[in-house]
């Protein structure tokens, strides 16, 4: 059995203004649980790149948390989200980059400096079998 990601956490200055940032860009669908001062993100985790589920939060202590989260989102269209991401307030740091074989990336970070990436899958190939072609019987001439 394998060890799969299956959550993800932001700590936050400000947990309401980040929800908000990553909820206009991709449409997640933010909880707010304010007996644990956390905010449950539901990602629309479906599809054949099945993604995971999160939570935003604001540390009870002072201080920077140790370490930064980098985690990518899956898209249709790198242009149009990187417009999305400048115009809710976030930097595009790379534009769009090529992983030979298997797609593109870009790379943002949101209004609190935090450093995400966008991915754009490879189309899959068709898992058709190409069509037999049909054959010609051979005909005697008479």
């Amino acid at each position: 059995m394998g060890r799969p990601v299956v959550h993800w956490e932001f700590m936050s200055k400000d947990p309401a203004m980040v929800s908000d940032f990553y909820a206009k860009i991709f449409g997640w669908k933010v909880r707010h649980i304010p007996q644990l001062n956390y905010r449950l993100v539901e990602t629309g985790a479906k599809g054949e790149m099945r993604g995971i589920n999160g939570g935003i939060l604001k540390p009870e202590r002072e201080g920077p948390w140790p370490g930064n989260m980098l985690f990518y989102v899956l898209v249709d269209d790198l242009a149009a989200y990187r417009k999305k991401i400048v115009d809710a307030g976030g930097v595009i740091h790379v534009e769009e980059q090529e992983v030979p074989g298997m797609g593109s990336l870009s790379l943002f970070t949101d209004p609190e400096g935090r450093m995400n990436g966008l991915w754009k899958a490879k189309a899959a190939m068709s898992k058709k079998k190409p069509a037999k072609k049909a054959g010609k019987a051979g005909k005697k001439k008479s």
